[in-house]
């Protein structure tokens, strides 16, 4: 790994596995991440978190970090792939509205043709009626344009910081509460942690007890914060599905 050579790493990585190595999670999991194979990288690195704590293997903040740069890679992957839908379908939605306004304008047309009017020669009448529409056509265009740019601008809050996230979960701290290490978790994780695997603190294998938590009132603040972004955002896209 030192070399930077990590399809040879990955290998041995594996090797290491086979042979009930206890770095050899991770390990690989790092390297995969090196390689870009995040979602593998995911899977390694959390069975190698589960090892550490079962086993009380001190890594610090190792493991988390590396879960957390997999993590982030996958949201940004996802999101790519979303923007790249969303695109798609603004393009389609706007040329439905450019065929639309052309089949009303060729039917004006006709019409004025039927009636025996000279193609040539178009009335003022004519000329408003075909103004309407462009009109019309506009304004849903640009209605339509501007959902799709409020979604933009949601898309740009909704990444959540790794500073918001729990070290056990890695989701949104939802009751965050510091240890006297000065660590914060999910009052939720910790306390099964502690109930399930031992009384330590999993980043700095402290001893640590229920009673020893408090809660993290400014964290908590602002990752309420956070989350009435999140929902926002989340029920924006369901209107736009509805639609």
């Amino acid at each position: 790994m030192q070399l930077m050579q990590w399809d040879k790493a990955a290998t041995d990585c594996k090797k290491a596995l086979d042979l009930d190595r206890r770095n050899a999670h991770f390990f690989l999991g790092r390297t995969c991440v090196q390689l870009g194979q995040f979602d593998e990288a995911l899977k390694v690195l959390t069975r190698a978190n589960d090892l550490a704590q079962s086993q009380k293997l001190n890594y610090g903040d190792e493991i988390t970090a590396q879960i957390r740069v997999a993590k982030r890679e996958i949201f940004r992957r996802e999101e790519e792939k979303r923007i790249e839908q969303e695109i798609s379908l603004q393009t389609y939605l706007n040329s439905l509205i450019d065929n639309d306004l052309a089949k009303k304008l060729d039917e004006l047309r006709q019409k004025r043709k039927n009636d025996g009017e000279e193609i040539e020669v178009i009335s003022d009448d004519v000329e408003d009626e075909e103004q309407v529409l462009r009109m019309e056509a506009e304004s849903n265009k640009n209605k339509l344009n501007s959902l799709f740019a409020q979604v933009d601008e949601r898309r740009r809050k909704r990444e959540v910081p790794d500073f918001l996230c729990g070290k056990i979960s890695f989701e949104l701290l939802r009751d965050p509460v510091i240890t006297p290490s000065g660590i914060t978790y999910d009052r939720a994780d910790i306390k099964e942690h502690l109930q399930r695997v031992g009384h330590f603190d999993p980043v700095t294998r402290a001893p640590l007890t229920a009673d020893q938590l408090i809660p993290n009132l400014a964290m908590k603040e602002v990752s309420e914060i956070k989350s009435d972004l999140l929902t926002c955002f989340l029920k924006l896209l369901n209107y736009h599905s509805f639609l």
